[in-house]
């Protein structure tokens, strides 16, 4: 993992949130960084190699085809404003409760 998923992964794991979340976990022809099958969430944190992706926006729209959200933070999201990410972390997760 990279220092930031290591970073992040300290807030989710042990459901830290109040859900249950993987860390590498292969999903079909991807693996995520971060899920939680019980809100059908995916994370995803991105270096700057991700920025404008085809191949991101093709992986977003597979995972929505089997009913998971995607959420992507940049790397320097998580080192310099991680509780603004837990915040919409968190958000989504409240919002994906009743699906």
């Amino acid at each position: 993992m990279t220092p930031e998923e290591t970073l992040l992964w300290q807030h989710l794991r042990g459901k830290g949130l109040g859900v249950s979340f993987r860390r590498q976990e292969p999903m079909g022809r991807y693996v995520a960084d971060f899920v939680c099958y019980e809100r059908t969430l995916v994370i995803e944190l991105d270096g700057s190699k991700h920025l404008n992706s085809e191949a991101d926006r093709a992986r977003d729209a597979d995972m929505a085809e089997h009913g998971f959200e995607t959420l992507r933070f940049w790397n320097s999201e998580v080192r310099t404003n991680l509780s603004s990410v837990l915040e919409r972390t968190q958000q989504t997760l409240e919002a994906r409760k009743t699906l």
